[in-house]
Parts: structure tokens; C-alpha cells; sequence
């Protein structure tokens, strides 16, 4: 057994994710928009619109599938995505305090079940929250959040569905990259997996040399969002940019995830009021455009 303190002094390539979700190292990717770009339109009207712009891949959003369902059915929430030719790729949870120690964390899981449950009817094999924390924390803080990241797991395992945590640069509990590997790897849960944020990656704390300690199946899920050239101190949520549109050595990072066997959907999570307030179609028909014009210069297309 290896101890907590070794694995988060390890370089982050020393220790091995289970051969069984090793991924295919073919390094081509897909294109996706996460509901929250179109948040706006609510859930039929985004995927109407992405789907007229040549969009296939989506990642749903618990709060739009939530209004959807106040006034239609779950069956319903699924026939839009397939007589649209939808493929839905994940889906943000948003269930918060999974992660760290709190007093609530039954509760947290509790409803992470209610959500694993309606979308596992949707098809989908993969949801993710993000580590949002901003208390302070002690070292000793870690080992329970590892724990948590196992009990999130049996509750993914219970639906055949993989969890993902997301670091967040204004975290004050998983803010990097390398924080969130170690952590995941001494949780060692087959359906436990990190998600990747290229906006929280290049515009925090984590370092470029992170990406080489990553082993095949570590990355679950990613994230795709470029960031504007502008002072690090002032970039929020709502500053998030189209790839190829900002700073970000996107192309770099891309070749870097599909040599490292990333070979899955690139999904588009944008704030700006300008496109979650946008027309659909025409915010998917510039996120396409531009989106896979960097992954054909990544060569992961």
C-alpha cells in the first residue's frame, strides 16, 4: 500500500492508472459544446441550433435539463437529442460539496445519485462537478477528500458511469492539474476520473510540464476554451474566449493530451452573455469553425 504523503510527493508520472481505462491512444478528437454556452436558449432550443450547425456532440447541464422537465418528461429530454442525431458526450451534475470534508457530503451524494440516475436514461456514461471550494484547508484535509473521491465513485459504479472532479483556478482546495492526479491516483477508483479544462489549466497555477506525467485513461473528459490576452488577475468565468480566438497554446496542449492518449470529445464551455444570450445556430456555426480549425492545426481531426 502506498501512503497518502508518497503519492502526493511522486512525479505526478510515477504511479499508473489501471491498465482497464487505459484509452486508445489514436489521439483524435471530437468536437462538443457544453449547454452552458447556450444557456440562454434553454435545453431543446440549444441542441436545435447546434445540431442545424453540424454539431453531434453535447454535454447536457442539470439546470436546463431540470427546465425541460418542469414541463415535459425524461423520455421526451431524450428523443430531442436523438431526432436531432445528438450524441450526448457528459453532463455537468452540478451537485456541490462532493470533493472536500463538509458536514454534507451524504447529502451530496445523495443527489449525485438522483442525477447519475436521469442521465444514465439519457445515455450518458460520464458526469462531472467542479471543485469549487474557497475555504482554507490543512494537509490533513487531502486524505478525506481522497475518500470522498472513492465514495463519489461507488455511487458512478452503482449507474456504470465514470465521475470526473474538475480542478477550478480559484479553488482554494483543487486548483491544479497535478493536485488532482495525485489525488485521483491514490483514490484508485475504476469509475473515478479527472476532467481537463484548458481555460482552468493555462489561466491558473498548474505548469505546461504537468501534462507529462499524465497516463493513458487519466483524463476522462475535456474542456475546450481558449484565454484572452489580457492580465491574469482580471480573468473570470465570463472571460472565456473561442479556441483560437485568445493566448492559449491550444495546439500545443492538444497534441500534448493526444500523445498522451487522450482520443475523446473537445467540449466548448463559454459565459460571455454574447453567446449564452446568442442565437444557437449561429454561436455553434463560429464555435465550428474556429474550434476545429485549431484541431485540424493540432492534427487531432
Amino acid at each position: 500500500m502506498v501512503s497518502r504523503r508518497a503519492v502526493l510527493l511522486a512525479p505526478l508520472g510515477a504511479l499508473a492508472v489501471p491498465a482497464v481505462h487505459a484509452a486508445a491512444a489514436t489521439g483524435k478528437m471530437t468536437l462538443s459544446i457544453h449547454q452552458n454556452t447556450s444557456a440562454g436558449a434553454g435545453y431543446r432550443k440549444s441542441l436545435e441550433g447546434w445540431a442545424r450547425a453540424g454539431v453531434k456532440n453535447v454535454e447536457i447541464t442539470a439546470r436546463l435539463l431540470d427546465d425541460f422537465l418542469k414541463t415535459d418528461s425524461l423520455a421526451a429530454a431524450g428523443r430531442v437529442m436523438s431526432d436531432l442525431g445528438l450524441t450526448p458526450v457528459s453532463s455537468a451534475s452540478e451537485v456541490a460539496g462532493l470533493w472536500e470534508p463538509n458536514p454534507n457530503h451524504a447529502a451530496a451524494l445523495d443527489n449525485l445519485k438522483r442525477r447519475c440516475e436521469m442521465f444514465k436514461t439519457l445515455g450518458l456514461a460520464r458526469t462531472y462537478a467542479p471543485v469549487t471550494a474557497t475555504a482554507m484547508f490543512k494537509e490533513d484535509d487531502y486524505k478525506t477528500g481522497v475518500e470522498n473521491m472513492r465514495k463519489v465513485g461507488d455511487v458512478a459504479k452503482q449507474f456504470d458511469m465514470t465521475a470526473m472532479a474538475e480542478f477550478t483556478r480559484a479553488s482554494t482546495f483543487i486548483a491544479t492539474l497535478g493536485t488532482m492526479l495525485r489525488m485521483i491516483r491514490e483514490a484508485a477508483h475504476p469509475n473515478m476520473r479527472a476532467l481537463f479544462d484548458c481555460y482552468h489549466f493555462w489561466s491558473g497555477q498548474s505548469k505546461f510540464e504537468d501534462l507529462d506525467g499524465l497516463q493513458p485513461g487519466e483524463i476522462a473528459h475535456v474542456h475546450f476554451q481558449d484565454v484572452p490576452d489580457m492580465p491574469r488577475e482580471l480573468l473570470g468565468q465570463a472571460t472565456r474566449v473561442i479556441p483560437g480566438d485568445g493566448v492559449t497554446p491550444l495546439v500545443k496542449i492538444l497534441r500534448k493530451l493526444s500523445e498522451k492518449g487522450y482520443a475523446g470529445p473537445l467540449s466548448v464551455e463559454l459565459f460571455l452573455p454574447k453567446f449564452q444570450e446568442g442565437d444557437p445556430f449561429e454561436v455553434a456555426s463560429e464555435i465550428r469553425r474556429k474550434s476545429e480549425a485549431v484541431m485540424r492545426q493540432a492534427r487531432v481531426i
